[in-house]
Order: structure tokens, then C-alpha cells, then sequence
């Protein structure tokens, strides 16, 4: 017996890795995987049963793995970032979110005929939308900024939020249950959202203390804060059943906020332990829906689902867009995206076992249907978020335009040429002069850090789709392209050769996998380039034709023509590597760095 316990718990770890792995292989929710491998091995095979393997430890285990998810969650959640996010997505977690509850709990109530108890605990549950779902649907379609972080700080605020509503119903739930007047129960709520808060919160100032007194080493600080966080839970709940996802959303955001310490070695520790928690929770979670309620859906339990995506999620989101800048294109894309996530899983799968062990009627449909709610959201936003985006003129299926780290004199002249060809350029440049030349000559410019812990959620990359990282640190030029990999892949992020380092990079220098694709030739560093501008050096635009091809050109110019980006006959845009050289065809156009004493044939056209 022991060795099937084993074995089942080894699976359910190994399926989520491999499971995550897939999903980024084939550019497909992990989410959608996670439950699809989870209703294989445990309902359909019967393989991995989770209450065999972890009996009464089951409850314990989910509701300490649902802790450190809201603790992620309220570590995500930056009051600063809120406020410049705009009224939008204010209105969205507030009264939006009342408005989503209410028409949620209406449906469930009508529809599926659930009891008004349990049909307005399964309207709060299914509120979250959460950034483990909504944050890789926006990296893959790459919306407008204001869309983009719009939803993005939606699913990180509407996590702990929807989280508290659920919990506060719960609350009310079994204190109602034990024949509580109506005054005891909303004292145990007031109760238990005092006692969660106010213990997350002195929780969070002992951990900041701590830490910005060096009373903790650095390499102990990310096992010490896992250990304070299962501290501060359990602590709660024992002070007060129940209170103690109170107190690890209350730490972590109280956390994020402070500014005594910096939280990124944190932050990187909850990511990984994130993405494990998720890979076995949704499958442990998954794994243990009973067959008979994976086979008992109705065409009203779809029928709700629908009335949630296209109806009450579209005049919600049009509502709370009102008075704003927004155009109807991008309310209409915000009111077409929802999809639930694990918090809504987790969540509801504590709830469930905790009623059901009370014997609180209808608390057994509430894990299938919240499970079915996000499998059809999950898929559906998943599959039309891209096309609609696409169609509605919010995103780019391929887009051409680069984003340029450096906003020197000569890398303006590049920005210049490709805006002149049509490509959409984005400056970045933490060099306040540098921005202003670049603003006064008609080029959109940011003024920040690429580095920044923020700066995606700052910048519009709608018709981005590459990094040219042209600053003259070597550093900084690979932290750029490692940052931003994440959004353009690895074949998107392009920096300068460093200098005097060649190919063949000796011990101390960058490795490989923390670089971008080295730009133009392997002796084009940027005092090579620089020294070439200011000899006189400029940028031309050359058609390739049948009659002045390749071999023509590299006749006429000789060494004084330094290639650096091919346009293509059908507007694509090429960037010329050290690896990745492509051969001009007709039709398409060369533009190369060419020194003055250079004479201009005359196919050449000056950019």
C-alpha cells in the first residue's frame, strides 16, 4: 500500500511538470492541460486516487496549498500600480465585482436550482479571474497597453478580493448552518476578518523588520518566509476558525507595499513555488471529481456558463468602461475575457469538503460545476481571445515593429528609418535627454529602466514584436534581452556584439542563455558603429533588383556598406545576425550603414 502511495503522489508532481512543459510547447493554456491530465489519471483511469493517498491529510494539504496562493496572490498586488492602472479596473474590483457576484448567484440559483446559500457562495467563488490565467492569455496576444493592463491588474486584484468574498460567505454559510442568529454570523465574519487582517499585517511588519535588520541570512530569508507564512495561516485559524486566508492575503499584500525591503528574491521564491503548486493542485483537485459528476452535465449548467461570458460579463465590462478614454473596441474585447483559475479551484474545493463534512445540503455540486466553469472559459477565452483581438485591430498576428533599448543619436536614425518604412518603433531610454531628442523628432519614447520591476505593464508593445537592445553597457544590453525573452521568445530579442569580445566568449563573459541574438556582424560593437556615425556615416535604403542584386552591391560598396536589416517585398521586416545572414531576393530593400566617401549608385535611396 505504501508503495502505491508513493507512486500516486510521485505521479501527480511528475504530471504537472511534464503537463506545464507541453503546454509551452504547443502555446496552449497549462490550465487546460493540468485538468485534462487530472481527469485522466484520477475519474477516468482511476490511477491516482488523492483520497487514498493523502486521507484525512487531504483538507490540510489543499487549504495550506491555497494559503500560499493567496500569500503569491497579495504579494502581486502593489497599491501604486493600482492607482496608475486607472478607474476602470478600479470599478471592475468593486462594484463590478458586486455586480458579477449578484447576477452569478441569480443564475446558479434559477438555472441550476441551487439554494440561495450555496448558489451565492458559487457566485463569489467564480468572481476570480487571477494572473496564473489571464497573464500568459496577454503574453500570447499581446493587446493594446491599456488593454493589457487593464485585465492584467483586474486578475491580480480580483484574486485575494473574489478570495475574502468567498470566505465571507462561507463564514456566513456555517454560522448560519449552526443555527447562529444573524447577528452572531456577521459578528464571526467582522470577527474573522479582523483577526485575519490584523495578524497578516503584524505578521508582515515582524518579517519586514526582520529582514531590513540583516536578522536573516540571505540565503535563509526565502525558506524563512515560507516558514512565516504556514506560521501566520495557521496561527489565524486557530485564533479564529477560518481567518487565516485573511491573514496570508493581508501579509502578502502589506509586503508588497512596504518599502523598508526589497521583495524580489521573494517574489522569485513564491514564482517557482507557484507554478509547483499549481501543477499538483490542479491535478490533485481534477483527480478526485467523482465520474457520475463529470457525466451529469446538463445543457443548464452550460446554459449559466453562457449567460456568465455573454451577458453578464460584457455589461459589466461596458458599465465600468463608462466616462473612460477607452473605445468600444477595447471595451469589447475586456467584456470577451474572463477565464477562471486555480484560486477559483482551490478555493471552492476547501469550501466543498469543509460543508460537505457538515452536511450542508448542495455542497456537493459545487467543486463539478466551479471545475466546468473554468474548463469552458479556460478553453473558449483561450481559443477567441488571439482572433478577436486580431479582428477588433487591438493586437498584430505578426508583428513587425521592434522595441529599442538606447535612445542615442544613432540609434534615433534607426528608429527613424524603420518609422519611415512603416514599422512601429518604441524607444526606451533611462536617459531624460535622450527621450527628449527623440520625443522632438517624432518618435514615441519611454523614459524608464528596461530593467524595471514595472515597466511591462508602462509600455505599449502593440505591433512589437523584437528587441533591439543598443546601449553601449554590455550588461545591460543582456539583462535587456534575458527580460524581455519572456515576451518576444528567444528569437526575438536581438543586442550588440560586446565589445572586443568576438564570438567566443572566455570565462566571466555572458553565457549564452543570458544574451540575445548578437546584431549586424560580429565586429559591429557600438564603438564601431558610433565611430562610423561620427565619421559621417549614414543610413540607405537600396532596392535589390534582377538587374542590382547582392553581388552587384557588395560590388559597388565593398567594405563601406555595413548591412544591418533586410525589408522584405511583403513589408517584413529581417534583422541581419552574426548567425543569420538572409540573401536579398528582387523586390526587397537593404538598408545599410554606408561611410561618406562612399559613392551612392543609383538604384540607393537615401533613409
Amino acid at each position: 500500500m505504501s508503495h502505491e502511495i508513493l507512486t500516486g503522489l510521485a505521479a501527480i508532481f511528475i504530471l504537472g511538470g511534464l503537463a506545464q512543459w507541453v503546454a509551452w510547447l504547443i502555446r496552449m493554456p497549462s490550465i487546460l492541460l493540468l485538468l485534462l491530465v487530472g481527469f485522466l489519471v484520477g475519474p477516468v483511469t482511476g490511477y491516482v486516487d488523492p483520497d487514498h493517498i493523502f486521507g484525512d491529510l487531504l483538507l490540510p494539504v489543499i487549504s495550506l496549498s491555497v494559503a500560499l496562493i493567496l500569500f503569491e496572490g497579495g504579494l502581486s498586488l502593489r497599491f501604486a500600480e493600482l492607482r496608475g492602472s486607472g478607474a476602470v479596473v478600479f470599478n471592475l474590483v468593486t462594484w463590478g465585482a458586486l455586480g458579477m457576484w449578484l447576477l452569478s448567484a441569480a443564475s446558479a440559483h434559477w438555472l441550476l436550482s441551487l439554494p440561495w446559500g450555496m448558489a451565492t457562495l458559487f457566485g463569489a467563488v467564480t468572481v476570480v479571474s487571477g494572473p496564473t490565467v489571464i497573464g500568459p492569455l496577454l503574453q500570447h496576444v499581446r493587446p493594446t497597453a491599456r488593454v493589457s493592463s487593464t485585465l492584467k491588474w483586474e486578475g491580480i486584484i480580483i484574486d485575494p478580493i473574489g478570495a475574502m468574498l468567498a470566505l465571507l460567505v462561507f463564514e456566513f454559510l456555517v454560522a448560519t448552518e449552526g443555527n447562529v442568529s444573524l447577528g452572531g454570523a456577521l459578528s464571526a465574519v467582522a470577527l474573522t476578518t479582523l483577526v485575519g487582517t490584523g495578524l497578516g499585517l503584524l505578521g508582515a511588519l515582524c518579517l519586514t523588520l526582520a529582514l531590513s535588520r540583516h536578522l536573516i541570512p540571505e540565503d535563509l530569508e526565502s525558506p524563512l518566509v515560507f516558514m512565516a507564512v504556514l506560521l501566520v495561516f495557521v496561527g489565524a485559524n486557530h485564533l479564529q476558525a477560518e481567518s487565516g486566508l485573511f491573514a496570508v492575503t493581508a501579509m502578502g499584500m502589506a509586503m508588497a507595499n512596504q518599502r523598508r525591503v526589497v521583495v524580489r528574491d521573494i517574489a522569485e521564491f513564491k514564482e517557482n513555488l507557484r507554478t509547483m503548486l499549481i501543477s499538483a493542485v490542479f491535478i490533485l483537485l481534477a483527480a478526485r471529481i467523482d465520474r457520475d459528476a463529470l457525466t451529469s452535465v446538463n445543457t443548464l449548467a452550460l446554459a449559466h456558463i453562457a449567460v456568465l461570458m455573454l451577458i453578464a460579463r460584457p455589461l459589466i465590462a461596458f458599465a465600468c468602461s463608462l466616462g473612460s478614454p477607452m473605445t468600444w473596441r477595447e471595451r469589447l474585447f475586456i467584456g470577451c475575457v474572463m477565464p477562471r483559475g486555480i484560486v477559483a479551484a482551490a478555493v471552492s474545493s476547501v469550501f466543498a469538503l469543509a460543508m460537505q463534512a457538515m452536511g450542508i445540503p448542495g455542497a456537493e455540486h459545487l467543486v463539478p460545476l466551479t471545475f466546468l466553469v473554468i474548463v469552458v472559459t479556460v478553453a473558449v477565452y483561450g481559443l477567441s481571445a488571439a482572433p478577436l483581438a486580431h479582428a477588433l485591430g487591438l493586437a498584430d498576428a505578426n508583428p513587425q515593429g521592434c522595441l529599442i533599448v538606447g535612445a542615442h543619436p544613432w540609434a534615433r536614425e534607426i528608429a527613424k528609418l524603420l518609422r519611415s518604412r512603416g514599422f512601429p518603433v518604441l524607444m526606451i531610454d533611462s536617459n531624460r535627454s535622450n527621450i527628449a531628442a527623440a520625443r522632438l523628432e517624432g518618435i514615441p519614447a519611454h523614459h524608464g529602466s528596461a530593467l524595471a520591476e514595472t515597466i511591462l505593464d508602462r509600455l505599449d508593445l502593440c505591433g512589437i514584436g523584437r528587441l533591439l537592445a543598443l546601449t553601449p553597457n554590455d550588461e545591460a544590453n543582456s539583462l535587456a534581452a534575458l527580460r524581455f525573452s519572456s515576451v518576444f521568445g528567444n528569437r526575438g530579442v536581438y543586442q550588440l556584439m560586446p565589445e572586443s569580445k568576438g564570438l567566443d566568449l572566455g570565462p566571466g563573459e555572458t553565457p549564452r542563455e543570458l544574451r540575445g541574438r548578437f546584431l549586424f556582424a560580429d565586429w559591429m560593437t557600438h564603438s564601431v558603429i558610433s565611430d562610423r556615425f561620427a565619421a559621417g556615416g549614414e543610413l540607405r535604403a537600396t532596392p535589390i533588383t534582377k538587374q542590382f542584386g547582392i553581388e552587384e552591391f557588395q560590388a559597388h560598396w565593398g567594405d563601406s556598406a555595413a548591412p544591418l536589416f533586410l525589408i522584405r517585398d511583403d513589408s517584413r521586416l529581417e534583422i541581419l545576425t552574426v548567425h543569420h545572414t538572409p540573401a536579398p531576393r528582387p523586390d526587397d530593400t537593404l538598408v545599410s550603414l554606408v561611410l561618406p566617401e562612399s559613392e551612392s549608385p543609383a538604384q540607393g535611396e537615401s533613409g
